[in-house]
């Protein structure tokens, strides 16, 4: 058996390969956050195709927390239904679904809505200067994090992952590009870690215990006094206990910075958080085939691949991957005819 098509588990969820849809904002919801036929083809797509862990793409905990006005969206009771829809769907056809929560924080690019962040630092002169938040924004703000977990479980979502990279909300509390707070917010490692910290904790008072947490984190920001990968695993050690299940490791997008990119490059990142942590980790970065994918495993670089860019190029790359790496997986009886 390869290892690519292992089960995985992850406290009560089994999911029946290694395979990983990375979460990518699709821009396709309207003003109000929901769920359209687009994401339920889009989806069910790749649930079809034979994707066991489907992340969806960074669902808004509030409505100022949205990347741009057609996000999905948490924010409100009205989404749980909808949502719902989407997660039996991919379900029906034997996938597992996680939702990744997030806050764009300064990266807010809906006009209409204030952007806040740690402190007062414009991402580029195309965004707007954001509002520091106070005390009881973060309170706040902590609470909404909390209440999309308990939306999420009433959708029936199997796992729930915490949006802490590529410069959004909380990612801007971890930096110290971005955090210049001399509160309990900021400065030290422990400090800027303290936002996260209770967003962990608020999410695990509404998300049942035998269900998974994963967190996304930016290993490396690619910036003169930016995190690197051993604060990251310092911030991880620090708020693991607090119910952190597996880590997907990427890098980039704290602040406006070039960025090598060549197959596989964000590997490196995710041995190392492995290695920091103990925890087990997802990793990617532009990896495109099978053999790339289960060498990285076989390696114990890491415990599961995500892919992005390839599964919107080809929602069927398990069938193939299995194909090469010559393991028989069981294919929608539909499009058997054409793997025979």
């Amino acid at each position: 058996m390869t290892t690519l098509f292992e089960h995985g588990i992850l406290r009560s969820l089994t999911v029946k390969n290694r395979i990983v849809m990375a979460p990518m904002c699709m821009y396709s919801s309207d003003d109000e956050g929901m769920v359209k036929d687009f994401h339920l083809i889009h989806y069910g797509a790749r649930a079809i195709g034979g994707v066991g862990l489907i992340l969806l793409e960074s669902t808004a905990v509030e409505k100022r927390g949205r990347i741009s006005a057609n996000d999905l969206g948490i924010w409100t009771d009205d989404h749980i239904g909808p949502l719902k829809k989407l997660v039996d769907l991919i379900h029906k056809f034997g996938g597992k679904v996680g939702v990744q929560l997030g806050h764009a924080g300064r990266k807010c690019g809906v006009d209409s809505e204030e952007a806040i962040c740690p402190s007062k630092i414009a991402f580029s002169e195309k965004y707007q200067i954001p509002t520091e938040m106070s005390k009881e924004d973060i309170k706040e703000t902590v609470k909404a994090f909390s209440q999309a977990a308990r939306r999420a479980n009433m959708a029936g979502f199997d796992t729930i992952e915490i949006h802490g990279a590529h410069g959004y909300l909380i990612n801007q509390f971890l930096s110290p590009l971005t955090n210049h707070r001399e509160d309990e917010y900021g400065g030290s490692i422990e400090n800027r870690s303290n936002f996260l910290k209770e967003v962990i904790r608020g999410i695990r008072l509404n998300w049942p215990k035998e269900k998974p947490v994963i967190l996304r984190i930016s290993a490396e920001e690619y910036e003169k006094g930016g995190n690197k990968c051993e604060d990251l695993g310092k911030i991880i050690n620090l708020v693991k206990k607090y119910g952190i299940d597996l880590i997907n490791v990427s890098s980039g997008g704290a602040v406006m910075t070039k960025i090598n990119t060549y197959p596989g490059y964000q590997l490196k990142f995710a041995e190392k958080i492995k290695d920091y942590t103990g925890l087990p980790v997802i990793a990617g970065g532009l990896v495109t085939t099978a053999e790339m994918a289960e060498k990285a495993l076989q390696n114990e670089r890491a415990d599961y691949i995500y892919l992005g860019r390839e599964l919107l190029r080809n929602p069927n790359w398990p069938f193939y991957a299995a194909k090469a790496l010559g393991y028989e997986i069981k294919i929608a009886e539909q499009y058997e005819r054409a793997y025979q």
